[in-house]
């Protein structure tokens, strides 16, 4: 009798914790706004956002960017909107997770990128002859499940190419978040990527800062 209340406990708590993890859900991500503009002292060009991120059919790790199918038969376009995978209770991957329609992970890093270059003072302009060309190599959410909690990660990391003043500057931008959740909501998912966005304006920050930009 213990072990059937067990099992019945375990096979509860899964399907609790874990939420609907079948077909494919979307997810809108908001990109943190600051109210504060300072005044522009120079303007760039966002010259391109380009996703470089590499997908594979069935990784041995959930922070590889993965899709429920083969990855070699999605359209580019599709597979720029995919941001994570549903897993059910024992850690089996299943249904997708996408942005919003009309949203790709090129979008939403340009996005990102721009709102700290307000924040420092840029405006973003595609008259400008300073330029910023980004390689999205990570934009990607996971989740490991546990017997009572789900923790939720996302993690970021762009490449940067700049001009500005005839000075070229490269460096990498990273950003991560992590979650501690009790349900695999989408509210869930989002605040550990709101954490990495987060995180990733901070980075970008001390990155331009260093630089004396």
């Amino acid at each position: 009798m213990k072990k059937m209340f067990l099992i019945a406990t375990v096979f509860v708590s899964s399907v609790v914790l874990t939420g609907c993890v079948t077909g494919r859900r979307s997810i809108p991500l908001d990109v943190p706004s600051s109210s504060a503009v300072p005044s522009v002292k120079e303007d760039i060009n966002i010259r391109s956002v380009v996703d470089n991120r590499h997908f594979e059919n069935k990784p041995p790790s959930p922070s590889t960017p993965s899709i429920d199918g083969d990855v070699n038969k999605m359209d580019k376009d599709t597979l720029k909107t995919m941001i994570g995978r549903q897993r059910n209770g024992y850690g089996k991957a299943m249904g997708d997770i996408q942005l919003a329609p009309g949203e790709t992970v090129e979008t939403r890093a340009r996005s990102l990128i721009s709102e700290e270059l307000k924040r420092r003072g840029y405006a973003v302009s595609p008259d400008s002859v300073n330029t910023m060309d980004v390689s999205i190599n990570k934009f990607w959410a996971w989740f490991t499940p546990g017997f009572m909690t789900v923790t939720f990660e996302s993690q970021l990391s762009c490449d940067v190419d700049l001009v500005v003043k005839g000075k070229k500057e490269k460096f990498t931008v990273e950003g991560y978040g992590k979650n501690p959740g009790q349900v695999a909501s989408d509210a869930n998912w989002k605040l550990a990527y709101s954490r990495a966005f987060e995180d990733f304006l901070k980075n970008l920050d001390s990155a331009l800062s260093s630089r004396g930009l």
